[in-house]
């Protein structure tokens, strides 16, 4: 049975540990020794599963927000060279409006 990263995250040792059962992989070996974290890692190595879960940005341009950040990024350097405090705070908080809108488009 295939399963993903996020299924067996959510498992229970034992269950983790009947799954090991069954597989002849080199990184499980003493299965019944390990916590559920080695665990997990064995189970994944042994059926090449990736150990983190991908999160994809929907509905926004991604490359254009981030090539945004950058710009507002320069500006805000620059004002804080020029000790410009009134344009280095308003640089700052775009920046971190734009950060929030990829966070919360982010699934």
């Amino acid at each position: 049975m295939a399963y993903m990263f996020k299924e067996l995250k959510h498992m229970k040792v034992s269950e983790l540990r009947d799954i090991a059962k069954d597989i002849e992989h080199d990184a499980v070996q003493g299965y019944t020794q390990l916590n559920k974290d080695h665990l997990l890692e064995a189970i994944c190595t042994a059926l090449h599963i990736d150990m983190h879960e991908h999160h994809e940005v929907v509905g926004l341009d991604k490359g254009k927000i981030k090539k945004q950040i950058r710009e507002l990024k320069i500006k805000r350097d620059k004002a804080l060279d020029d000790k410009d405090r009134v344009v280095f705070l308003k640089m700052r908080k775009e920046i971190k409006n734009l950060k929030n809108t990829l966070r919360r488009a982010t699934v």
